[in-house]
């Protein structure tokens, strides 16, 4: 193995509309990459509203993403989702295993060819949604530690028609989920995953992501930071 590894950045961009599920995904990838790897959550930037245009704290959201791209780092950004509800819903342990280790043996692959891959994953973009589980976790911590509680009928009326708003670049049509060619297979490329509930739901939602996340890094995804 060379003694100076040069570093490859991967950045993983999981979402959908607010909790959606994304964040348990993003979890579970991790867990099957390497200890080092990071999760950058959108909520973190996050005050109380949902209108796309002033959801996020947006300087700062983009200041974070070009440190990391720049450095491989993320400074003193620390994350306060460790505080919110989460409702956890697993994925089948095989499925899991299969992925850690395909995923271990193109990193060693990697550093026998002198590149140490550094893995970042934000949470906050397009995936899945469900207006339930959303309703199940209705109490967040924000950005300065206040407590948000939502009120009856706020995803109907605030959350659903923000992410449409947001996403009319990528969709033809949010509710049938048909991507924008410049979004699909001849274009960006961005896989849409519509899993079913529960472990199951999950678990293809991880199978899918973590094939299409080998793929792109067997094609040459990622940036070069460090030589």
């Amino acid at each position: 193995m060379p003694s100076q590894l040069k570093q490859r950045l991967v950045v993983i961009g999981i979402g959908g509309a607010s909790c959606s599920g994304k964040t348990l995904l993003a979890k579970h990838i991790r867990r099957a990459l390497p200890q080092g790897s990071h999760i950058i959550h959108q909520d973190d930037f996050c005050p109380d509203w949902d209108d796309p245009e002033t959801c996020l704290m947006w300087p700062e959201f983009r200041s974070i993403l070009s440190q990391v791209r720049k450095t491989g780092q993320h400074g003193a950004h620390a994350s306060h989702d460790h505080l919110n509800k989460q409702v956890e819903v697993g994925i089948k342990e095989d499925i899991f295993a299969k992925w850690k280790e395909r995923l271990r043996r193109y990193i060693d692959e990697q550093e026998s060819k002198g590149v140490e891959l550094v893995w970042y994953i934000v949470d906050g973009f397009v995936l899945y949604w469900d207006k339930a589980r959303r309703e199940e976790r209705q109490v967040y911590v924000l950005q300065h530690g206040g407590v948000w509680v939502d009120p009856p009928g706020y995803f109907d009326k605030i959350v659903w028609p923000g992410y449409v708003k947001a996403h009319r670049e990528v969709f033809e049509e949010v509710e049938k989920g048909d991507l924008k060619k410049e979004w699909g297979p001849e274009g960006r490329n961005l896989l849409l995953v519509q899993p079913e509930e529960g472990e199951e739901g999950m678990t293809n939602a991880f199978d899918k992501a973590c094939e299409a996340i080998l793929k792109q890094c067997e094609e040459g995804a990622g940036t070069v930071i460090s030589a």
